[in-house]
């Protein structure tokens, strides 16, 4: 997989002093982007000064959810073309250096790439760590394949999956996708990836600690135990 094979899609809710910089970070290494401004309060169109050729940016009249803003990127990427599209959270965490790393791991079709965030760095909260290898056993436990970073939202994924029958449209999306695209017969990869993890004052997130994880637990209990039948039934 090429450069041109794929475009990168960033979601964003309320990141005006950092969006800018990931546009022309992933705009500086060559990939084509459309940002989705996810009902915003300072428009992203008021953040970005400056227009490019590459450059997309659609909005939604309110806040729907980064689940939901993820499925319109995937929608345009399909529009123009693409099979694939990596996906970048708009906080600057995540690397436009790093998306080679992704695109190269993809060696057949219909797959979900991870970028496995390297933790081992600073600033990174306990409670991060914990909460990580909490998703991470339920995501094993229901896709029934290896993954050791099934929060991070840098990903590489098939337009296809805008087949799957996703009931969930926040944080909880991530791990619905998975879990049916998993349930499809379908493969999820992962590579490890550098990041940046700004310190506490620096850091701005959307991601309710209690709230969007109790989301996610939700979506492993209400499949849990349909597991078996609807399997069958995405197959």
């Amino acid at each position: 997989m090429k450069k041109d094979d794929i475009i990168v899609i960033v979601p964003t809710y309320n990141n005006p002093l950092t969006i800018e910089n990931v546009a022309k970070d992933i705009l500086n290494h060559g990939y084509r982007v459309i940002i989705i401004d996810d009902g915003s309060d300072t428009k992203v169109e008021d953040s970005i000064p400056w227009r490019d050729d590459k450059l997309s940016i659609v909005r939604h009249p309110y806040n729907k959810g980064k689940g939901e803003a993820i499925t319109t990127g995937a929608k345009e990427a399909q529009k123009k073309g693409y099979a694939y599209f990596v996906s970048i959270d708009g906080d600057g965490q995540h690397l436009a250096s790093q998306i080679e790393k992704i695109i190269e791991q993809c060696d057949g079709e219909h797959q979900i790439i991870i970028g496995a965030r390297n933790f081992d760095i600073n600033h990174v909260p306990n409670g991060s760590k914990f909460g990580r290898w909490f998703s991470n056993f339920w995501a094993c436990w229901d896709t029934e394949q290896t993954i050791t970073d099934s929060l991070s939202g840098f990903r590489l994924y098939p337009v296809s999956i805008l087949d799957l029958i996703i009931q969930t449209r926040r944080f909880d999306w991530e791990m619905e996708v998975l879990v049916k695209h998993a349930w499809k017969g379908r493969l999820i990869k992962e590579v490890t990836i550098e990041c940046y993890y700004p310190t506490p004052e620096e850091r701005v997130s959307h991601f309710k600690k209690f709230w969007d994880t109790a989301a996610i637990v939700m979506v492993h209990v209400k499949l849990l135990p349909w597991k078996s039948f609807l399997k069958k039934k995405y197959q």
